[in-house]
């Protein structure tokens, strides 16, 4: 079974440019459109049977997408029209295996060129079979990551709901009001208040200013060349932008985008260095989890104040305002999501080792380095 071939790419796949579809042509429909950067729209017809691989061709190289239903490519990738008899699944991963910034063009863009390609020198496996089962064991790497990356969503979004039913929409003091059954354990229920005011919101509930309830702290400037090796998330307001070797704040910690990206917000477990374009959260009122979600529904994004560099201004954040629910109800919701939390915090630690292991094994298994046999030991032992 297991034979493996010296050859050029070309001999694996033939590679063709993708389809121009500007925007004014398109129309709501089923079919992903793929760009450079993975599925970007939808497209009610296909141009390519699925399932299909796609690289970038001009602008972001080297990123490669596995589309199992029938696609539209657009004309800055290269898709594989003829897979010869190979797996589909096992090209996908070959591709992501390869260096293609070496066969970039070297202009302002980088472009390929797929006949540059095509003569590649490349070593691989001619068995079907042997394709078939590297790709499975990567495969199911890929799926557990995208398993434990939906629950995740799929937590976050119980928390969200939780939020808004208690704290924006109040829910359980509005059914109160209404003369409705219960809906929540009646230890939950009876912290409610029974009424609405004449304000619409719950009985008893003052209205505070965001600054009543958190601090905005200011991150601090770090800049890449005084970075230094180590595991410390690196904060800007798009997010992770680097790594450093001693945390500004140890974690868990919560991050408000203050320039550029305006209003963006960030959960971290680990420690972090949040830099000068973003806050980083201080609680005054319940722990970084009410924060957060305190947070996830003001309108931080839609404040921007700077016309040359977007910028969030504290003050005018701070002025925000929002009903003080008493201090027990923060406390009970803060003990049912934390069980949440905690679950999504060892997704998170899972889906980093999983990373790890594929991005350990794939170059080995394509070149030939392992064989199949030992990488399955590999992946047994953090699946």
């Amino acid at each position: 079974m297991s034979e493996w071939e010296h050859g050029v790419l070309g001999d694996l796949v033939e590679l063709k440019r993708g389809y121009d579809l500007p925007k004014k042509r398109r129309q709501s429909g089923p079919f992903p459109l793929v760009s450079s950067s993975g599925i970007t729209d939808y497209h009610a017809e296909a141009m390519v049977k699925g399932p299909g691989v796609i690289t970038g061709r001009y602008g972001t190289l080297g990123q490669v997408f596995f589309i199992q239903d029938d696609f539209w490519p657009l004309n800055t990738t290269l898709y594989v029209r003829d897979f010869k008899n190979n797996d589909p699944r096992f090209v996908s991963y070959f591709l992501r295996s390869m260096d293609f910034m070496a066969y970039s063009d070297k202009a302002a863009v980088p472009g390929l060129n797929r006949n540059h390609l095509h003569v590649a020198s490349i070593y691989y496996p001619t068995s079907l079979e042997e394709q078939q089962k590297i790709a499975a064991l990567l495969g199911a790497l890929d799926d557990k990551i995208e398993l434990n990356c939906q629950t995740n969503e799929t937590l976050e979004a119980m928390a969200r709901a939780i939020f808004k039913d208690w704290f924006v929409d109040f829910g359980p003091t509005r059914a109160k009001a209404e003369g409705r059954e219960p809906y929540l354990a009646t230890e939950l229920w009876d912290l409610f208040p029974d009424a609405l005011d004449d304000d619409d919101k719950p009985m008893g509930w003052e209205v505070r200013k965001l600054e009543d309830y958190l601090e905005l702290a200011y991150g601090k400037s770090l800049p890449a060349k005084q970075r230094k090796l180590g595991s410390v998330a690196v904060y800007g307001s798009g997010g992770v932008a680097g790594t450093h070797d001693t945390p500004l704040v140890e974690g868990p910690v919560v991050i408000v985008g203050r320039k550029g990206t305006v209003g963006s917000l960030y959960w971290e477990d680990g420690p972090a260095f949040p830099i000068d374009t973003v806050f980083y959260v201080v609680p005054r009122v319940g722990s970084l989890l009410f924060s957060y979600h305190l947070l996830s529904v003001q309108p931080l994004k839609d404040m921007n104040t700077d016309a040359a560099v977007p910028g969030l201004n504290r003050g005018n954040a701070y002025r925000l305002e929002f009903p003080r629910p008493d201090e027990q109800l923060i406390q009970a919701f803060e003990n049912l999501v934390a069980p949440l939390w905690k679950r999504r915090a060892a997704n998170l630690k899972e889906v980093e080792t999983l990373a790890q292991t594929r991005d350990l094994l794939l170059p080995k298994l394509m070149s030939g380095e392992i064989r199949l046999r030992d990488a399955e030991k590999a992946v047994e032992a953090v699946a």
